[in-house]
Order: structure tokens, then sequence, then C-alpha cells
């Protein structure tokens, strides 16, 4: 199968790259032993959403997969508790939760209703890299960073304000309530008043505090969809470039081997194959470090909802299905065009597997060759024996699965005015 690579026009070239290793080694000498086979190993090409695997792998070891980003909502003024009015402004102050959405803002709602708190004077003031909603990755997000945070603090006025809702918001807190088993016609929310600002720094008074997923939840929704939105992850760790040398450093490759446009894998990025395969290995190295396996962070064929249903139905569906945990990449423009599939087999003959099998200027043939590229997994798995079923996740989480909120002081009856406990934020958090 890999020979009849050669018979393909240049223009249309697919090397495939798997590699392998013992189960239980982790020695340096058996991360660079010879593949079982190879093509073209160290051709740079482009990755695609591969490339949010590196992200995640260094998420994982610089924050750990029980990390929680926190959200912070407190007040600047007085608090009438018989009125529920705040005479001053609500601050919401975030550490940079990427899968903040709707939801999550109507749980943090409930809460401030539940200190009093039911309409604010003088606006709302938002604080650090808050998000909320999808921005469908770099391409598509508000290049000006002010004006990109602006907009986030008047989506929040209006998720928070159910006198701004709309048809969306409505119907995701019946989806909430219904899931809580919370009154759908009691819906929370906050009267808000006056202007909407991002401030870098400010002081408050902190009422609330909204706890995400796991980091590895939240990476789990952001592999098994390829979101390009993953970027924020590498946004709070320092941004692309840090991610390049990361990897650089990570994987032991020189530095021309590494070369990230995004860390999502839009637009750019070169990697070779060879490199992708390190990188797998040193995923699953961290995640058993970690007590976890590839499928808890990538999604499964045949077990994960997702775009892989469709995209690899012979690897969904029948003998070969959940024998994989893998991540795809697509490019249908840039660099021509590129059909990516990567990942872990468990094989009986030769242990784990890792491979990477790429059809670079795919074009307008993505199709087709995702079916060339899913034909090969199928022909390597029975070449090696045969590969070992896994075990699906029960389910996979929404935003709001596993958050929690936590009451940071009650509201005095009197007043909430600032004190010497007021958080100060630090605009170079």
């Amino acid at each position: 199968m890999i020979r009849s690579y050669d018979a393909v026009p240049p223009r249309l070239p697919p090397p495939c790259h798997p590699c392998a290793r013992d189960r239980d080694r982790r020695s340096r000498r058996d991360r660079l032993r010879p593949p079982l086979d190879s093509q073209t190993a160290d051709t740079p090409f482009n990755p695609a959403s591969v490339v949010k695997v590196a992200t995640s792998l260094w998420a994982l070891e610089r924050l750990g997969p029980d990390h929680r980003y926190v959200t912070t909502a407190g007040i600047r003024g007085d608090l009438d508790a018989k009125s529920g009015r705040l005479e001053g402004q609500l601050v919401v102050d975030s550490t940079g939760d990427p899968d903040f959405h709707t939801d999550n803002a109507l749980i943090l709602a409930r809460s401030l209703n539940e200190h009093g708190l039911r309409s604010v004077s003088d606006g709302l003031v938002v604080a650090g890299p808050f998000t909320i909603g999808w921005e469908k990755g770099a391409e598509a997000r508000i290049p000006d960073p002010v004006q990109r945070a602006e907009a986030m603090a008047r989506k929040l006025r209006d998720t928070l304000d159910p006198k701004r809702w709309g048809r969306t918001t409505r119907s995701a807190w019946y989806a909430l309530a219904r899931r809580r088993g919370w009154d759908p016609t009691d819906p929370p929310g906050l009267r808000i008043q006056g202007p909407t600002t991002f401030a870098s720094q400010c002081e408050y008074v902190p009422l609330a505090r909204h706890l995400s997923n796991p980091l590895r939840v939240e990476l789990r929704r952001f592999n098994v969809y390829s979101n390009n939105d993953i970027i924020r992850v590498a946004d709070n760790l320092g941004g692309v470039d840090e991610l390049e040398h990361y990897l650089e450093a990570r994987l032991e490759v020189a530095p021309e081997e590494v070369e990230l446009e995004t860390a999502s894998g839009e637009g750019h990025n070169q990697l070779s194959a060879r490199t992708v395969v390190r990188l797998l290995r040193a995923f699953r190295a961290t995640l058993t470090s970690l007590e976890l396996k590839p499928e808890d962070l990538l999604p499964v064929p045949g077990c994960d909802p997702g775009p892989l249903q469709h995209m690899l139905p012979r690897l969904a569906t029948g003998e070969p299905a959940r024998r994989l945990a893998v991540k795809t990449g697509t490019l249908r423009i840039t660099d021509d065009g590129v059909a990516v599939l990567s990942g872990y087999l468990d094989t009986v003959e030769h242990g784990n597997v890792l491979f990477c099998v790429a059809a670079t200027r795919a074009g307008r043939r993505i199709n087709h060759w995702r079916a060339v590229e899913s034909a090969w997994v199928t022909n390597l798995m029975s070449k090696l024996g045969g590969a070992e079923m896994r075990q699906c996740a029960p389910y996979l989480p929404l935003a709001d699965s596993l958050v929690e909120v936590e009451s940071v002081q009650q509201a005095s009856p009197a007043t909430a005015a600032l004190t010497s406990a007021a958080v100060t934020l630090l605009a170079a958090r």
C-alpha cells in the first residue's frame, strides 16, 4: 500500500508515515528508533489541525489536567439589599476561560441574584482575557484587541440582561434549566444600565467565582470538534511564538523543523511527518504520566460526535470502529489543500503504534484522499494483526457540565463599598 503511492502523480503525493514503539519503554534510544515504515518522512508539510495536539500538550504540561479557569464577578459601589440595586458598576474579571459561553454566564448571573443583586446603575466593566461564545478561530476574530474586548463585554451584558435576550439566549436558558432542574419561568439576570467597558485593571469587591470545566475536559471538547478557538488556550500561555519554541525544545528538533502561524492549524504551518510522530509520542508519554489515555483528549471514530463520523465513515463503522484515537487536519485552499490523519492504535503484534499519513495538494479531492487514508489505516491494522478496541467515554461534557460556582462573600445589608479586601486586577497577569 505504501509503495503504491509511488505511482501517484507528483501534484498529489500522499506520504504515509507510521512509527511504533514498545508499550513500556521510555528511553531516548526508543524515542528515536527507526519507524516501521515511512515515505518522505522528513518533508515539511502543513499539518493543519494536528497542531491542536501540540497546543493540548503545552497546556497540559504548563497547567495540569485539573486546572480550572476562574471568572470572578464583583461590584464597585453600594448594593441596596432590599431593592437589589447596585449604585455602581458590576465587574467581571477573567483568567482566560477559553470555553465560557451563554450557559456559564447564566449560571454566574443566578449566583449574583442569590446575593441579592438584580440591577446595576453604572454599567459593566470586563477585565482580563475574557471571551464568551465562539469566534471561529484566528481568521474570524476581531483583529484589534481593544475592539475585540469591548465586543465581548457587550455580548456578556446582553447575556446577563434578560431584557436584551434574543431567541438563541432564551433557548439556551430553557435547555440549561432542564439540565439542572431549575424553574424555566424564573430566569436569572441583571438589569444593567450605563456603559459597557473593558479595563486592564480596577478594584472591586468579589461576590462569586465561576470555576470552569477541568482543562482536560475543555481540551477534549476542542479536539473532538476540531474547534479553532483553541488558540485562546495558547494565547493565555504566551502565544504561538512561545508554542513554537516550546515544541522545538520538547521534541528535540531544529528550529527550522517547526514553523507555526497559529496554534489551531489555521494558515501556513510546517512540520514533517517524523516531527508529528514525535509529537504524538510526547503527548502519549505525558498523558500516561497523568494517568490519562489518548482517547481521553482525542476523538475516537465510532464513539464521539463531531466531524469524524462524516469525514471518516469507514473508520467510524464496522470492524475498524472504536479502534483508534485520532486527530485529523483539513485545509481546502491554503497550501493547495491538505488532508492529514494521525493518531494511535494498539496492535496485537507491535503494541502501541503511532502514525501520520498526509495527502498534500489535495485541493478539491479531500474526500477522495480521506477514503485513501482510511483504507491505508484499515490495512495497517490488518497487517499488524488487528487492533484493540477502545472504551467509549460515556458522554462529551458540555461547557457547563462540571463547572463550580463559589460564593466569595455575602454582600452587606447596607453596603458593599470598597474595602481593604478589594481585589486589584493586574494588567500583566
